[in-house]
């Protein structure tokens, strides 16, 4: 079946040529090819000013990004044969990275997917779609992994507000198979369950795992306290690495019994325990009883979602790093992370650096990370870097 056209005004095509695969509305020469002709979610080929093809996109005519380039040949359009073909190029990679089938299978932009995400766990696969284009191809998602890695359950996981910008419902329904509300996963050395049903996102963290590998470096014999824990992928990796004594801190009930299942999974549920509040409260509270803790985790949500919220996000950021200051011994760790794509690294050191000198605190900076191969950095597109973490020493 043939495609539609879509023709770029001149030097739109410079993004495209450097790398980055989105077509803005007003990118678009819409006297020649009227966006309105389209379907969301329909493919076309698109064309720089002078008709030369760039490749092919799927578009939306209804959002700011219209479009995104799923292939730069026009031969290949976006079906069954090249999800297979992508998702084998991106297992290849996890495959050489870690030696049992955890992982993120799919990152969207990054791995040639765009709108499309994929967490693995062994034999489930929980699939996350962002837009109209890969919403269209939903069944050839489906048949794609089931030959690439032939799970016993697809799971997708589709209650991202983001769908709505894209005109889709939010819905989670399995697609394939049978998919338990919790799985199994191995994650450096720890065990745990994850809600995939309905838990977060996909009901579990990958991104930060090498940050939480090199945390363990930090815990034996210590005290630690994992704050927004969600199920204790921090606090109880530390528990199992040696710490004396685990605290973790949600605001959900739900995510905490996670924690205690998974520290008793783990054999460590003596040395785990759970408090339930919000994280700036108990902060306040553990202050007001005059607690230490030798190390402190802090990985909140997106405090910065959209850039309307740049100013109140950065000073969510500082008051909460600066509340965990003031609860580490002398000589304490402070592991500060952030998942706002808004909020670059030099923001979150600088705000790192001004809350010690606020509390006139000496601030070590011993290591720096960012999300793991399986999260992978597209350079052409900035906000697929959007994973920061310190582990800093405070010295008073």
């Amino acid at each position: 079946m043939s495609l539609g056209l879509v023709r770029l005004k001149a030097k739109a095509d410079r993004r495209l040529r450097a790398g980055h695969i989105w077509i803005f509305s007003n990118e678009v020469d819409t006297k020649v090819t009227p966006l309105g002709q389209f379907q969301p979610g329909e493919q076309v080929v698109v064309e720089n000013a002078a008709g030369k093809p760039l490749g092919i996109a799927y578009i939306n005519p209804n959002t700011l990004i219209c479009g995104r380039l799923i292939s730069r040949d026009i031969q290949y359009k976006l079906d069954k044969s090249l999800l297979v073909h992508r998702l084998n190029v991106a297992m290849s990679l996890r495959d050489r990275m870690f030696d049992k089938p955890f992982y993120r299978l799919a990152f969207g932009d990054s791995d040639n997917l765009p709108g499309l995400v994929i967490d693995r766990f062994d034999d489930v696969a929980v699939v996350q779609i962002a837009t109209a284009g890969m919403e269209a191809i939903k069944e050839d998602i489906i048949a794609a992994l089931q030959q690439v890695i032939n799970p016993k359950g697809i799971l997708f996981k589709n209650d991202s507000q983001v769908r709505q910008i894209e005109g889709l419902d939010e819905y989670t329904e399995i697609g394939a198979g049978d998919v338990p509300n919790q799985v199994k996963l191995i994650e450096n050395n720890a065990y745990f369950m994850a809600p995939v049903i309905d838990g977060q996102k996909t009901g579990w963290f990958y991104d930060h795992r090498m940050n939480r590998q090199r945390v363990l470096n930090y815990v034996k014999d210590k005290r630690v306290l994992d704050v927004f824990s969600y199920v204790g992928g921090w606090g109880i990796q530390s528990a199992v690495a040696g710490a004396s004594e685990t605290l973790c801190i949600d605001a959900s009930e739900h995510a905490l019994h996670f924690v205690r299942e998974n520290a008793a999974l783990n054999n460590v549920n003596t040395r785990v325990n759970t408090i339930k509040a919000d994280a700036f409260n108990a902060l306040r509270d553990l202050r007001d009883e005059e607690e230490k803790f030798d190390v402190i985790i802090i990985d909140p949500p997106a405090f910065i979602k959209r850039r309307k919220d740049q100013a109140a996000g950065e000073q969510a950021y500082r008051r909460i790093n600066e509340l965990a200051m003031r609860l580490l011994t002398r000589d304490g760790i402070l592991v500060s992370a952030s998942c706002s794509m808004h909020l670059k690294r030099e923001t979150l050191l600088d705000t790192l650096r001004q809350s010690s000198r606020h509390l006139d605190r000496h601030l070590q900076i011993l290591e720096q990370g960012h999300q793991g191969p399986d999260h992978p950095v597209l350079p052409a597109i900035p906000e697929t870097d959007y994973l920061k973490a310190f582990i800093a020493r405070i010295v008073y």
